[in-house]
C-alpha cells in the first residue's frame, strides 16, 4: 500500500462507504491506521460506518454525504481529504445501485440511474482525483467492478451495461495515466458477495435478488481491494469461478445463453414475492444499509 514519504498515516477516500464492500473496506483501512473520508448518499448509515472505522483504529474519519453522480459532491469530498490530511493517497470507488427486470420492464429513470452511478460516477471520481494524484506524482484508484463487467445475464441488463461501461472506462484510464508511473489504477471484480445490494435493488421480477454461489463475505472482498493497494494490478478477480464463467461466455456463447437464464432463476433470485419497487436506486434507504446481507458466506 502506498505510504506517504513523510511517514504520515495513509489518507483514503472511500465511496459507497455506508454499506457492503465499501463499508468493509473502510474498516479494513481503518485497521491499518488510515485517515479516512467516507462518502455515500445517506448520512445516517455513513455515520454508523464512521464509528465502526474509528473503533477499528482509524487515524481520523470525516463523513461527506453525497452522490458520486454529482461532480461537485465528489470535488467536496476530495477537497476535504486534501484540506484535512494534506494529501490523498488512495481512493476506493465502490458506490453502486442495482435493478432487476428486463430492459422492457425497468423504467427509464431507474435504468439510467443504475448506469449513471457506475459510468458517470466513475468518470466524476476520475476527473476530480487524477489531477490531485498527478500533482502529488502518486496515488492509487481502486474501482470495484463485477464479474458482470465481463459477462451478460438476463434480468440485470442495467447493471450489466453499467459494469461493462465502467470496465471499459477504467481500462482507458489505466492507459491514459501510463505517463505518470506513480499513479496506479486497479479494477476489482467480485462474484457473489453477501451485501445488502441485492435486497435493496429495484425489481420488476416479482422477487428480490440474492448473490449467486459461492457467496463471499464483504470483508474477504475488502481484503482483495487492499491487496491491490499493496501490490498494484490492473484487474483482480475476487471470485474463484469468475475466470471459468467468463471463458464459457466467450468461448461457448450458445451453451452459456441456454444455461444462464435457468441458473439465474435457481441461484440468484429469492423465492419471495414483492411488488415492483425502485428499491434504493433513486434515493438512499439508510435502514437497509449494513456491511453484510442475510446470506451465508465464506
Amino acid at each position: 500500500m502506498p505510504i506517504p514519504s513523510d511517514g504520515a498515516p495513509l489518507s483514503a477516500l472511500v465511496t459507497g462507504a455506508s454499506s457492503g464492500i465499501g463499508r468493509a473496506t473502510a474498516v479494513e483501512l481503518a485497521g491499518r491506521g488510515a485517515q479516512l473520508v467516507l462518502m455515500s448518499r445517506g448520512r445516517e448509515s455513513l455515520e454508523e460506518a464512521a464509528e465502526e472505522a474509528r473503533a477499528a483504529g482509524a487515524g481520523a474519519v470525516v463523513v461527506c454525504a453525497g452522490d458520486v453522480t454529482d461532480e461537485d459532491a465528489v470535488r467536496a469530498a476530495v477537497a476535504t481529504a486534501t484540506g484535512r490530511f494534506g494529501r490523498l493517497d488512495v481512493v476506493v470507488h465502490s458506490a453502486q445501485v442495482m435493478a432487476y427486470g428486463t430492459i422492457e420492464e425497468v423504467p427509464r429513470e431507474v435504468y439510467e440511474t443504475v448506469v449513471d452511478t457506475a459510468l458517470h460516477g466513475t468518470a466524476n471520481v476520475a476527473r476530480v482525483v487524477l489531477p490531485v494524484f498527478r500533482e502529488q506524482h502518486a496515488g492509487h484508484l481502486a474501482v470495484v467492478n463485477s464479474l458482470l463487467g465481463n459477462v451478460a445475464t438476463p434480468l440485470m441488463g442495467s447493471y450489466v451495461a453499467a459494469k461493462w461501461g465502467q470496465l471499459g472506462l477504467v481500462r482507458t484510464l489505466q492507459q491514459e495515466t501510463r505517463d505518470e508511473p506513480g499513479i496506479s489504477i486497479s479494477i476489482i471484480q467480485p462474484g457473489g458477495v453477501n451485501t445488502p445490494i441485492y435486497s435493496q435493488a429495484a425489481s420488476w421480477t416479482g422477487n428480490t435478488g440474492r448473490p449467486p454461489p459461492p457467496v463471499y463475505s464483504p470483508v474477504r472482498v475488502a481484503r482483495s481491494v487492499l491487496s491491490t493497494l499493496d501490490r498494484p494490478r490492473r484487474v483482480v478477480q475476487a471470485g474463484v469461478f469468475n475466470p471459468l464463467i467468463t471463458a464459457g461466455f466467450r468461448m461457448l456463447p450458445g451453451v452459456y445463453d441456454a444455461l444462464v437464464g435457468p441458473l439465474l432463476q435457481q441461484l440468484a433470485v429469492s423465492k419471495d414475492e414483492v411488488p415492483p419497487t425502485t428499491g434504493n436506486v433513486l434515493e438512499s434507504q439508510p435502514a437497509g444499509n449494513a456491511t453484510e446481507g442475510p446470506w451465508r458466506s465464506i
